[in-house]
């Protein structure tokens, strides 16, 4: 597991994000297009992907392929965006210990100076420089390569068609979860633009399953406008379309008060970990994809089961109760709005929590505090903290709108430092018992986990 991130990799941040793929093509090929030696399932969307690629690729585990999987961002370690879990019994160690089969530190240091090597070449014949998540790309693809994997899942980055991960030539199965209204100023304002560029993955004689637009968080005139977008990108890209999951499967979901959940899809019923509606949507397209690939229906239930997607609705303690959720756009935070008052067999229903939460600024904070508000999260008090990012919004200002979307009911505190809010969080709630939602930026989450994680 690396603890260091080569300077080479974190030096590339000051190139920004700039969609495109010359620049990625050209490094591939210098590379060997070491991209082109596996195969591979490609998911984008808005919300969900991750769950998905959580999802497939445990199935793939389970029915003993040697897994691939590339996703981002990282929550605690750097090493989680590239891993490998090695069939079953992979699948095992991971099980046991949740950095198994993350790439090494060694292995990543050799191949970043190879990367580097490539981007001289490429720079010097008057290209622009890669950016990091171009890097980063290119050194997943050689690491797969060199490994060897059957399969490699791959999350794209952000939109699709001009994402790095889209030198991707002849997936297996494209796969699409929800869409909505997130990263405009580069996607698009409106919701064709938006569908259009995750559509953008599509590929000719490659299954296309997408999340039906019926079941996702949009009003009905968008959703219409996605379906038809997604239809019609995909007849344009010689790719076969069907759209996975149904207002039945999302009325199906029952939450144990153990913090599982289980759901009924196409006639069989499934347990997972992962708790919320939206997460039996997110296990549909996952079914879907690993039916097109052919893994058994047994194989499919035990690698619902066994999925684990950390910061996803995470119970992480039960005494007091602590809750880690990456709501970070107002469509996942309408989605945990919705999920706290069921999971744990309704336990927290009607119950304030105590919310520690920090955001990036350029997230729409008015609309999310107001699905938090409107799902029935109704803070005891409100604790602000500042995420390790240079993105990040003040504390002050996150609590001057949280009180603006509360009309100053509610109690506040504020910290610079996350483990200096979640602990005077943890005290409190220790002594009164109120349930601790922690939520906001991924990049909180994987801070506070690591943090929690040593002192509860």
């Amino acid at each position: 597991m690396p603890e260091d991130i080569p300077e080479f990799l974190t030096g590339a941040l000051k190139f920004g994000i700039k969609p495109g793929l010359q620049r990625i093509t050209r490094l591939c090929e210098i590379l060997g297009d070491p991209q082109d030696s596996f195969k591979a399932i490609h998911i984008a969307g808005t919300n969900g992907k991750g769950s998905v690629s959580a999802f497939v690729s445990t199935m793939l585990a389970c029915d003993d392929r040697r897994v691939g999987i590339f996703t981002s961002p990282y929550l605690e370690r750097f090493s989680e965006r590239i891993r490998i879990i090695d069939g079953r019994k992979g699948l095992e160690s991971l099980e046991a210990d949740e950095t198994s089969g993350e790439i090494s530190e060694e292995d990543l240091s050799r191949l970043s100076a190879e990367v580097q090597k490539a981007t001289l070449q490429m720079t010097g014949e008057g290209y622009e420089h890669p950016t990091e998540f171009e890097l980063i790309t290119a050194l997943c693809f050689l690491y797969f390569a060199e490994k060897k994997v059957d399969v490699a899942v791959l999350e794209v980055g952000l939109g699709g068609r001009l994402d790095s991960t889209n030198v991707i030539r002849s997936p297996l199965v494209t796969s699409v979860c929800a869409i909505g209204y997130d990263h405009t100023d580069r996607l698009g304002t409106t919701i064709e633009e938006i569908t259009g560029e995750k559509a953008g993955i599509f590929k000719s004689g490659s299954p296309a399953v997408c999340l039906d637009p019926s079941i996702t968080i949009l009003g009905d005139e968008d959703k219409d406008k996605v379906r038809s977008v997604l239809t019609s990108k995909a007849e344009e890209a010689g790719a076969k379309i069907s759209f996975a999951g149904s207002e039945d499967v999302l009325d199906s979901c029952i939450f144990t008060e153990d913090g599982r959940m289980s759901f009924t899809y196409d006639g069989r019923t499934y347990n997972t970990s992962l708790n919320g509606k939206h997460q039996a949507g997110n296990a549909a397209v996952a079914i879907e994809t690993a039916r097109a690939v052919g893994i058994s229906e047994e194989t499919i239930s035990e690698g619902i089961a066994r999925t684990v997607w950390k910061c996803r609705a995470e119970i992480i303690c039960k005494d007091p109760v602590i809750i880690l959720d990456g709501g970070h756009n107002p469509q996942g935070a309408e989605s945990l709005a919705g999920l706290m008052g069921r999971i744990m067999d309704g336990r927290l229903s009607g119950k304030p929590v105590r919310l520690v939460m920090g955001v990036m600024a350029d997230k729409d904070l008015a609309n999310i505090l107001a699905k938090y508000r409107d799902g029935g999260i109704e803070p005891f008090e409100a604790v602000a903290v500042k995420p390790d990012n240079p993105r990040s919004l003040p504390p002050d200002e996150l609590l001057y709108n949280i009180k603006l979307v509360y009309n100053n009911g509610v109690k506040t505190k504020g910290f610079d430092d996350p483990c200096d809010g979640v602990r005077y969080a943890l005290e409190r709630s220790r002594e009164d018992g109120i349930p601790i939602l922690v939520t906001g930026s991924l990049y909180l989450l994987g801070q506070i986990r690591t943090y929690l994680k040593g002192i509860i």
